[in-house]
């Protein structure tokens, strides 16, 4: 005989098709007014062995009259999850599938033979009204009644707002790879209508206020002499040695970054990664033919180059400023992490930038303090295992990034991590008056070094260059929209986890919310060493909560 099973599993609950996942035993939730309450509906079926057709299952939330959202979690196969370089904390070190992708549901489910599924549940408070609620997660089989189950969840709407988001946030958005992978010509106009389903899911689903801008094509993971599809927002001309410039489609990309709330521009690198040594793919029509101008070719300390830059960085700043973003909302970068032994290169791109820039922000990625000390970089963005010098010496406005390096100890958002080491980020960023979050993934579908195209949902791993989970937040849907994964919902709890902490700081004072943080804990939390459970997290919360409820009964 068929045992049916259904039960609720937190959000921080990865639900692998092999393996019974924790149930949620306290089913009681608060939240803030704005919030967005996730778990998961876990279905699974044994002892059928095959022999009887299996049902399907109608899934609905009651209880709240407010927007439920369903999403089927989808397992995608990671042929490289984890590096040489871990410490314990993974899930799993295995090839395999691990569940990640966000999709759709129908409102139906049918359970698979001796496998786990999982549906995932998201509860919008953004006009819920505070009081009490009971909801209900009604799993129903019209074939037969009797397999039908009813469960339940308390939830707490207290009567406050959760604020705004303070930190400012990117992930750099590859556009090149929304035309490679839909195989549509750049900048046409189904081109632009990607684009801007992508901008508006970074906006609206993944807390990006800040957007990655190729005023040129980045050259970003771009292989020495090779190079990426070409997207260029400014179109150059070269006539007898004079340059004008065309910003149309830039105004076009500013506008549809305005009509979505992104506020800040980060302007595409003017130098190649991993060294500054040259310029980044530029293409102009030169007397009427068009023609690559600068490119690996050309020395990042060509005084064509500084021509170019002196003729064109007034022009875009006066662009940009009539686009309605002024200088506290445009971020320039040199170049991608410089390291000793690009000391000299980084400096001389540096030198020809700076006075250009006066009064902008220029920040790169930047992991050594002590190049920071000798003003290598004014405004450095350190990975997460490099930070703590920077904390240390009281560096302001400090932000913080991670990728692929940052494998031990640190929190990051490979598939092979448990999800609390993701959402502790929200905790750590609020200790640590982190300003900003980097990340170089948002939607990165090519090899390393971008030699070949990938499909993401097959290929996760860029071709066993990075774990898979490093170089893409968000799936390409056959809409041209983008699907969610369950790294960005989690990711977007713990920047939840932020803006409840300083709502809770404004009430009690920093020192009482610190407090509350470090209960029950007998070390200092910092970016290497923090609790592990996700119980801490989710704990945490509530009681986060419950202090501000405290403040505004």
């Amino acid at each position: 005989m068929s045992a049916f099973e259904f039960f609720l599993a937190s959000s921080l609950e990865k639900v692998f098709a092999d393996s019974r996942p924790k149930p949620l035993y306290d089913y009681t939730f608060n939240g803030l007014i704005g919030d967005r309450i996730a778990f998961q509906l876990v279905y699974s079926v044994h002892g059928n062995h095959g022999r009887s057709p299996l049902p399907e299952f109608d899934v609905t939330v009651s209880g709240i009259d407010v927007p439920v959202r369903l999403r089927d979690v989808i397992s995608v196969p990671s042929h490289y999850p984890v590096t040489d370089k871990r410490d314990k904390n993974y899930l799993r070190t295995a090839p395999g599938l691990y569940p990640d992708l966000l999709v759709p549901s129908s409102g139906k489910i049918k359970p698979v033979s001796d496998q786990f599924g999982s549906v995932w549940i998201d509860v919008d408070l953004s006009s819920a009204k505070a009081g009490n609620y009971r909801l209900c997660v009604a799993v129903r089989s019209e074939s037969n009644t009797s397999l039908s189950k009813e469960l339940y969840a308390d939830l707490e709407v207290i009567d406050c707002e959760l604020p705004g988001q303070k930190l400012i946030h990117t992930e750099w958005f590859h556009t090149d790879c929304l035309a490679d992978f839909y195989a549509v010509p750049v900048f046409s106009e189904a081109h632009w209508k990607i684009i801007g389903n992508f901008i508006h899911a970074a906006a609206h689903d993944c807390g990006i206020n800040m957007l990655l801008t190729p005023i040129f094509t980045p050259p970003l993971d771009t292989a020495v002499g090779g190079e990426r599809t070409t997207v260029q927002l400014v179109s150059v001309t070269k006539t007898k040695g004079v340059y004008s410039f065309n910003f149309t489609l830039l105004e076009r990309w500013c506008r549809l970054c305005k009509k979505e709330g992104i506020t800040y521009l980060e302007i595409a690198h003017f130098f190649t990664q991993w060294g500054a040594e040259s310029t980044p793919k530029i293409m102009a029509n030169v007397d009427g033919v068009e023609t690559k101008l600068f490119g690996w070719h050309t020395a990042a300390d060509s005084a064509a180059y500084k021509k170019f830059l002196t003729a064109f960085i007034p022009e875009l700043i006066r662009v940009l400023h009539d686009e309605g973003f002024d200088k506290k909302h445009i971020i320039f970068h040199v170049s991608d992490e410089p390291h000793e032994q690009h000391l000299r290169s980084y400096l001389k791109a540096k030198k020809i930038i700076i006075p250009l820039l006066k009064g902008y922000t220029v920040m790169d990625a930047l992991s050594s303090y002590d190049f920071y000390k000798k003003g290598v970089v004014s405004h450095p963005i350190p990975s997460n295992d490099h930070i703590q010098p920077f904390i240390d010496h009281k560096v302001k406005d400090l932000w913080v990034y991670y990728c692929v390096s940052q494998s031990v100890d640190v929190p990051n958002r490979f598939f092979s991590m448990p999800s609390s080491r993701n959402r502790i980020m929200g905790v750590l960023l609020y200790l640590y008056n982190i300003k900003g979050f980097l990340h170089w993934g948002f939607n990165f579908y090519n090899t390393q070094f971008s030699k070949k195209h990938i499909n993401p949902f097959i290929t996760t791993d860029c071709g066993f260059a990075f774990p898979s989970g490093d170089a893409f937040l968000v799936y390409p849907a056959p809409d041209g929209s983008a699907y969610a994964s369950i790294r960005n919902e989690v990711q977007m709890e713990a920047f939840a986890d932020l803006r409840a902490l300083q709502k809770a700081e404004s009430l009690a004072g920093r020192s009482k919310v610190c407090d509350i943080i470090h209960e029950g804990l007998d070390y200092p939390i910092t970016f290497t060493k923090y609790p592990l459970e996700s119980e801490y997290l989710t704990q945490l919360r509530y009681k986060i909560n419950t202090c501000i409820r405290s403040y505004t009964e």
